[in-house]
């Protein structure tokens, strides 16, 4: 196993964030069995008082949460050197069956941790707790998955043996290859292309009709994790072969390394955030006909949309220009 300053911030991440939502968790329970904001009861009292303590924790913790995805990531770039076969954070991440699922599921604990977060925000902002089970059951769904985190992340950790040879990009990310890499990566670039900018049209039309009409809220949430999705597909099918002006070079890791000038980083940021903040506008609109939320979720919601559709904007703009300035030819 190595041990590197990262790795033991990213295991004490991982340990704090399943106390936390182990220790939340069994309150979540009583607040969905017993919680009664119209009762003086001595327990709705003090049902009402720890809520405070437990939504202050788990924000730090699921903060935290938000912050290891980046780390994670950043790690695995950075132990690429210490592998023999690796020449970024694929070739760590194939170092033992641990390290995709590892990623995967910190991609999921990433938008259910910022939908949990923007719940509390909304939620602590009324004066009668309205959606406080909405949030606690949100919570139970999350915490399986923190354990299933922490767990398979200690195990990828314990695996990294120096001696393993792996192999990397070029042949998972191959066309030639076998599995959801070499189907995205051998995905027709005229039509991913095509595909691509639907979507940004698709996503600007329903953020606009968003705006004028708040009931379209969960139509718009999943639009922004389908253009997410298509946005990722992208990365693999084309974008990267215009950033290595190669044909051949698909890998969505390798955009991280500075010899890139890390524009990887300049992409997945503002396409994560944006993503984070579409869904999460689209799902607490449905909340706005709560009387207590009614002067809060009308700005909410048009603050989240903006962002979005900013960070969007960052993305689609970025990886517009990144083809421009690109010397390959690859639409003759």
């Amino acid at each position: 196993m190595l041990i590197t300053p990262a790795i033991v911030a990213l295991q004490l991440i991982a340990l704090s964030v399943v106390g936390t939502v182990l220790l939340a968790a069994g309150f979540a329970w009583k607040i969905l069995h017993r919680w009664d904001i119209h009762s003086g009861s001595e327990l709705q009292l003090r049902l009402e008082r720890r809520t405070y303590l437990i939504s202050t924790l788990l924000g730090f913790a699921l903060g935290a949460e938000l912050l290891s995805l980046l780390l994670f990531a950043q790690t695995a770039e950075s132990l690429s050197g210490q592998f023999v076969g690796a020449m970024c954070a694929t070739g760590v991440l194939n170092v033992n069956p641990f390290g995709f699922p590892t990623l995967l599921l910190k991609i999921a604990l990433f938008f259910l941790a910022a939908l949990w977060l923007l719940l509390n925000r909304v939620d602590n902002r009324g004066y009668d707790y309205p959606l406080v089970r909405v949030k606690y059951g949100l919570l139970l769904t999350l915490a399986p998955l923190a354990l299933l985190e922490g767990a398979v992340q200690t195990r990828f950790f314990l695996g990294l043996e120096p001696e393993v040879i792996t192999s990397c990009c070029g042949s998972l990310f191959s066309a030639a290859g076998q599995g959801v890499a070499a189907e995205l990566a051998g995905f027709p670039a005229r039509p991913a292309l095509a595909l691509f900018y639907a979507m940004a049209g698709l996503l600007l039309i329903m953020g606009l009709a968003f705006r004028r009409w708040p009931r379209l809220g969960p139509v718009f949430a999943a639009v922004n994790l389908l253009t997410f999705a298509v946005a990722i597909t992208a990365i693999v099918a084309f974008l990267s072969l215009y950033v290595y002006e190669n044909p051949n070079h698909h890998c969505p890791f390798c955009l991280l390394k500075a010899g890139y000038d890390y524009v990887g980083y300049a992409l997945y940021l503002p396409l994560f955030a944006a993503t984070a903040a579409g869904m999460g506008a689209g799902i607490i609109a449905p909340f706005r006909r709560i009387v207590s939320l009614q002067a809060t979720i009308p700005g909410e919601v048009r603050r989240l949309t903006r962002l979005a559709l900013a960070g969007f904007g960052v993305f689609y703009g970025l990886a517009t220009w990144l083809m421009l300035r690109s010397n390959l030819i690859l639409l003759g």
